[in-house]
């Protein structure tokens, strides 16, 4: 007789299996669906951000063919084309379109608006296009050689830790000459013959068009006309009695003629301005050497309020000093993002202490020295401390329309300067700092000078600072670019 209950619990046992292969089953399609699903969906990301890439290259072919119709219109004296294709007649590259409009600011710029086209995707970029030029404020150090002089010569030398030491490009009107272990760090154009060093000769430079900018009527302060029209005789520990103005003005951070250095201000022809703030303490920083320094305000004093003297072209009929015992060193402070001041001086200037940077991020300070017609001695830059010696670092600009002088730089007093900026002349820097010792050795002071490119880069923008003629002769480059929304 057949076992029935062995037989149904045979029957349910291989039920049971079957159901749990159809889970399994189930279980192992829906895997593979979403694994299919994802795998389709990761595929697409991939897609679109290849499209999106290469939208983006499309956009900056726009921009470089732009950039060439620039350069060659520009070179044929041609009018540069408004547009390059369209979105309805697009230049065509592999797998892709792109188009380009081209607008002149008026300004020697222009403002190029560029798409980029492929597999449904569109990206814009917006660039200013803008000349290349070699600017003098493109140096390191620069000596144009307004005087056509045949014996000028550019010299660095230096033995071992005393050796001139350039980084970035110099030129010389004339020849370069690098002696000793003297070195460049960048190149080297002279428009007579480079010696010393590899270099490139035979190379012509401009110098800024001085009378153009007239100066005169294109300041924002002037300082001279300030001190004539609300000077006051104050005592001060800066340093003796010398003319002041209210805080309120921004001319106030010059005290004029001080009773306390008629020693170094009896030779001069003008009137001697020199560079300290007299609601400012005399002392109230410790620089980078643990000597203690003083402060320029441009944004009032110790909080309180005062005509903010930033961002602004201060203009001096008369010499500027930066030269004070108690502190020899000065820093420039304004209460909001970047202290940035230029000073043009119908005179000549003499930096006797240090001058430095707060934030060498985002301050900048441009020193320009301009020729008198009626003074045979101006337009230059002296460098050195007559008395002191204190002059050791540097953080600014300096133009000199005439020449640039040492001044004191010895072993007795600064054995080494540093510049962070750049030295530039219309005509020669002539600097001397090799002296001859009582024993008969030769004593080098160290130049050293470290170019701060931020001007050249368009990083930093100063006020009023001098052109060169024909600008934008040297080639075209793009300065800024950004990604725009396709509606712009």
């Amino acid at each position: 007789m057949p076992n029935l209950g062995r037989c149904n619990l045979a029957g349910r046992r291989s039920g049971g299996a079957l159901i749990a292969s159809l889970l399994v089953l189930v279980l192992l399609s829906g895997i593979a669906a979403a694994s299919f699903a994802a795998s389709l969906a990761h595929k697409k990301e991939v897609q679109s951000a290849a499209n999106r890439l290469r939208a983006l290259y499309l956009a900056e072919a726009a921009v470089s063919e732009s950039l060439n119709e620039i350069a060659i219109a520009r070179s044929q004296a041609r009018d540069v084309a408004t547009a390059l294709g369209s979105e309805a007649a697009p230049m065509r590259l592999k797998r892709g379109r792109m188009w380009s409009t081209i607008q002149d600011n008026g300004d020697d710029t222009y403002t190029v608006l560029a798409s980029g086209f492929t597999n449904g995707t569109e990206r814009r970029l917006q660039a200013t296009v803008a000349p290349v030029v070699e600017d003098v404020f493109d140096h390191a150090i620069f000596a144009g050689n307004s005087s056509g002089d045949i014996n000028y010569e550019m010299r660095l030398s230096g033995v071992g830790a005393e050796a001139d030491l350039v980084t970035g490009d110099i030129y010389s009107g004339n020849d370069v000459t690098l002696d000793d272990d003297a070195v460049v760090a960048g190149d080297i154009y002279a428009s007579g013959t480079v010696t010393g060093a590899s270099g490139r000769g035979g190379v012509s430079r401009q110098i800024p068009d001085i009378a153009g900018m007239n100066y005169d009527v294109n300041n924002d302060v002037d300082v001279a006309a300030a001190f004539a029209a609300g000077e006051s005789w104050q005592p001060n520990a800066l340093g003796g009695s010398a003319w002041e103005l209210p805080e309120s003005d921004p001319a106030h951070i010059f005290r004029k003629n001080p009773d306390d250095r008629t020693d170094e201000t009896s030779g001069t022809a003008k009137d001697d301005f020199f560079l300290e703030d007299p609601y400012m303490p005399v002392t109230d920083f410790t620089a980078w050497n643990g000597k203690a320094g003083h402060t320029i305000s441009l944004s009032g004093t110790m909080g309180k309020p005062g005509s903010s003297g930033n961002e602004k072209l201060y203009f001096i009929d008369g010499n500027l000093w930066v030269h004070n015992k108690p502190f020899g060193r000065l820093r420039f402070l304004n209460s909001g993002p970047g202290a940035k001041v230029t000073f043009v001086v119908r005179g000549n200037v003499y930096f006797s202490d240090d001058v430095l940077l707060s934030d060498p991020q985002n301050d900048g300070l441009a020193f320009i020295a301009i020729k008198d017609e009626n003074e045979p001695d101006s337009g230059n830059v002296y460098m050195g401390d007559p008395r002191y010696g204190t002059l050791e670092r540097m953080q600014a600009y300096l133009y000199a329309e005439n020449n640039f002088y040492d001044y004191n730089l010895d072993e007795n007093g600064s054995a080494s300067v540093e510049l962070y900026g750049n030295m530039t002349a219309g005509n020669h820097v002539s600097i001397e700092r090799d002296f001859v010792k009582s024993d008969g050795s030769i004593v080098h002071s160290k130049l050293t000078v470290d170019f701060d490119d931020r001007l050249k880069e368009g990083e930093i923008v100063l006020p009023g600072l001098p052109r060169t003629p024909d600008r934008g002769t040297g080639g075209w480059r793009v300065v800024l670019w950004e990604e725009v929304p396709i509606g712009i």
